[in-house]
């Protein structure tokens, strides 16, 4: 029984408790008196109704209210120990630049755009052991090898993507020059030629150079003696090209591929007999760099401009038919090659050599070069070094 004394009041089942009614006020009463006392509602315990001892309805509540409480301290306890929402990221996505170079028509290696549109410049470089060593040769992207009287050999090299300030020494023209010159579309710079050769210069409109005309342009050095003496710069060349209008070169440069040197080269000496040991030209390839390093006259062939060895990425051997033209004022035969027309040829390149042939349908054509199926051969970028010998039996290469 509970205590009476105890706060709560209970009640048993059926019980009802009487309120207490207002009374009407008397007749004649001031009825703007304060009104009556209001008596208070139903109590919370009156509401409630619980009884003791507790039933189904007071379990009910009880359970109600521990629900509520388990509730509440769950969503405090989320809300306390919610993790931090993931920051969203925004991925930023950056466009790669367009290319800044692009492949030289020239050497195929990578240049200033600027630099394709620049005129070829071909400048005729002598070989005698009174030139030697000579300046620029070593930077020249493209360089023609070949007799030129005598026995004595003498270089095309020719220039677009480089500009060495010293060229030389500059020596005279033979129509077969002419002639690959004019597959560029190339300036020829020469000091004057034979009488073929300065005929053919004007009879094929070709971009005559002549040092004999144009002495501006070109200079003698006092370290070495005539007609060895006679130099001249890239830069000053393309003055004169501009001078004539020749601002740009129309031409189909060499297929180029990306180097492909392989593991063990079959190919590391090579031996291009062209008359005799001072002009015989040596080649040891080197595969770390994969190029060839270029030897005459039993010595290493060195440009004076950086004091380096001339280390060609091709080396190329055509097959031309050589014989004797005309003899110059010393009683020696001028060489005249059938350089129009095709032949064997011989490509060296990644340690390997490849057999095919060599085609120039006229003066003003490309010479190209296919493999023994027909198909176009592809040069590894960089310098490509190209000499005419009389027969395939001048060829010789070894592993």
């Amino acid at each position: 029984m509970p205590d009476e004394d105890e706060d709560i009041e209970l009640v048993s089942d059926g019980e009802e408790v009487a309120e207490e009614q207002p009374q009407p006020a008397a007749a004649g009463q001031d009825q703007t008196a304060a009104p009556a006392e209001v008596p208070a509602g139903p109590g919370w315990r009156q509401k409630l109704k619980l009884h003791w001892p507790p039933g189904k309805k007071e379990w009910s509540v009880v359970a109600v209210l521990v629900l509520l409480g388990l509730a509440g301290g769950l969503f405090i306890a989320t809300r306390h120990h919610a993790k931090k929402p993931t920051p969203h990221i925004v991925k930023q996505i950056i466009k790669p630049k367009p290319p800044t170079t692009v492949a030289s028509t020239l050497s195929g290696l990578q240049v200033d755009p600027s630099l394709n549109k620049l005129p070829v410049t071909g400048v005729m470089i002598e070989n005698s052991t009174d030139a030697r060593p000579q300046s620029g040769l070593g930077q020249a992207m493209v360089v023609f090898e070949a007799v030129a009287e005598g026995g004595v050999t003498r270089f095309l090299a020719l220039y677009q993507d480089t500009s060495p300030g010293n060229v030389g020494p500059v020596r005279s023209a033979r129509p077969y020059y002419v002639q690959w010159a004019l597959g560029f579309d190339a300036g020829y710079a020469h000091v004057g030629g034979s009488p073929d050769a300065l005929a053919d210069l004007k009879g094929w409109s070709a971009r005559d150079l002549d040092q004999f005309a144009n002495s501006a342009y070109y200079q003698r050095v006092s370290t070495r003696a005539a007609p060895h003496n006679v130099y001249t710069s890239i830069s000053k060349l393309n003055q004169l090209e501009t001078s004539k209008g020749y601002t740009s070169s129309t031409f189909t440069g060499f297929p180029r591929k990306p180097d492909a040197a392989v593991k063990q080269p079959t190919v590391r000496s090579i031996n291009l007999t062209l008359s005799g040991p001072l002009y015989n030209a040596h080649y040891d390839y080197v595969a770390a760099t994969n190029t060839y390093n270029r030897s005459e006259g039993g010595a290493p062939q060195i440009d004076a401009n950086t004091k380096a060895q001339i280390s060609p990425r091709v080396v190329v051997a055509m097959v031309i038919p050589e014989t004797n033209g005309a003899l110059d004022s010393s009683g020696a035969y001028y060489s005249d090659y059938a350089s129009i027309g095709s032949g064997p040829v011989d490509v060296f390149q990644d340690g390997t050599v490849t057999t095919g042939t060599w085609t120039k349908s006229s003066n003003g054509s490309q010479i190209t070069f296919t493999d023994a199926a027909g198909q176009p051969l592809k040069f590894n970028a960089g310098q490509t070094w190209l000499t005419a010998v009389s027969s395939a039996s001048k060829v010789t290469y070894s592993p």
